[in-house]
């Protein structure tokens, strides 16, 4: 008998992750910049952007430092509306 499937780990743009083991140059937390079948990180150590498939990904994250805001951003034309520019 097979074990169920996990779901997938919830990762977005501008969250950050804490790694298994350290960057090259030193660093263990990464930001989320890119999102899709394959996952855009890049350290925050030393700016280097790396692209891993997903479930290799979901195996190297140890820990969500921080996710972003679930608040959607309000479009320029909304922005108007309300009174902003």
């Amino acid at each position: 008998m097979t074990p169920p499937m996990k779901a997938p780990m919830k990762v977005r743009v501008d969250d950050v992750l804490r790694m298994r083991k350290p960057h090259p140059c030193g660093g263990f937390e990464w930001v989320v910049v890119r999102v899709g079948a394959d996952i855009g990180i890049r350290c925050l150590t030393c700016g280097r952007k790396v692209m891993l498939p997903r479930a290799e990904l979901e195996k190297r994250v140890k820990a969500t430092v921080s996710q972003r805001d679930d608040a959607p951003a309000m479009r320029p034309a909304e922005q108007r509306e309300h009174g902003g520019e």
